[in-house]
């Protein structure tokens, strides 16, 4: 297989609203590639289409060599998906849940009891297995569900916000049975996210935003894109400081979290020529940071807002619109 996912100007539209805009990439097998967005960007849809959950509306796509539309009970065989919402039976073991799992997939038995010490092995939930799901905490049903979609060993796993709703110490563990299961099974891996650290770990990263695909590379690429340092300032007057940064140094900036955000090339060097501008017209300054481009920088340059802001700000006419046709 020399490509495990390849996509072609896919698109996917709700009557008049278009929740997908002609994206295009590929994945190669072993990859881990992550989709990065806020929530409304359309990247559950992409993954509903790869899967065939969804058929496009124009555009072509490829999983594991197959057609999404033309082959898609062999696509589905050859895919494990984790959905953001929870799908385990809670009154069901572990065991049992997977046993269910092998049994929709067609499992041989010759190989199914292997398979589940193997699987179970590696999310650390062999000593659960007799165990209801009900009992479990959030973070063990997530590496439950990632067992069960390495059940019938995929060619392609698709992780729909892996790690959504859980506690920042447990995304790291699940973000290490990642890593862990990407050596042990050399899986392709698919997966959405709108955490910066999590995006961090993919091999390749495509930022999307109102169902356009912006930008796409490694995430130091992504970074280096960018070319400059990250200043924010903290002051009384945030609106006065953006004035002269546009008059004085035709630097555009902008208000997020609290901060006046802006990039410029040397950013340590440039700070105290903007404090003299900022004294000379008695702008008063509390406090200033100055860090190397993050994927944050990078979403902000591609988007013109942070993933914070954007979902901060609540949904835009365009997100009220695609979800009430039931897409995310």
């Amino acid at each position: 297989m020399q490509v495990a996912v390849e996509v072609r100007a896919l698109a996917k539209s709700y009557g008049d609203v278009q929740a997908v805009k002609g994206v295009g990439f590929e994945v190669a097998p072993g990859e881990t590639f992550g989709f990065l967005g806020p929530n409304g960007a359309g990247k559950t849809t992409t993954i509903n289409m790869l899967c065939t959950l969804a058929r496009p509306t124009a555009g072509t796509a490829r999983v594991a060599g197959f057609d999404v539309v033309h082959q898609r009970s062999q696509v589905r065989r050859s895919i494990g998906l984790v959905f953001q919402d929870p799908t385990l039976d809670n009154y069901l073991t572990a065991e049992q849940n997977l046993r269910f799992h092998a049994e929709l997939y067609g499992v041989p038995k010759s190989v199914l009891r292997h398979r589940l010490g193997q699987v179970l092995d590696l999310v650390a939930l062999s000593d659960k297995r007799k165990m209801e799901v009900r009992g479990f905490s959030g973070g063990m049903r997530r590496r439950l569900e990632i067992a069960r979609g390495l059940l019938h060993a995929p060619a392609v796993l698709f992780l729909d916000e892996p790690t959504i709703g859980l506690d920042p110490q447990t995304r790291r563990s699940i973000w290490q049975y990642i890593r862990d299961l990407k050596q042990a099974e050399g899986t392709t891996i698919f997966m959405t996210t709108h955490y910066m650290e999590e995006a961090e770990f993919c091999d390749r990263i495509g930022i999307i935003d109102k169902g356009r695909l912006v930008a796409m590379g490694t995430p130091e690429e992504l970074k280096a894109s960018v070319g400059k340092d990250r200043v924010q300032i903290q002051t009384d007057d945030p609106q006065g400081a953006i004035s002269v940064l546009q008059a004085r140094f035709g630097v555009q900036a902008a208000l997020h979290e609290g901060y006046v955000t802006f990039s410029v090339a040397g950013g340590s060097e440039f700070v105290p020529k903007l404090f003299a501008e900022l004294g000379a017209v008695a702008v008063p300054v509390r406090s200033v940071a100055v860090s190397r481009p993050s994927l944050d920088d990078v979403f902000l340059s591609y988007t013109g807002t942070t993933i914070r802001d954007a979902e901060a700000s609540g949904p835009s006419e365009w997100m009220r619109r695609v979800a009430g046709r039931g897409w995310r």
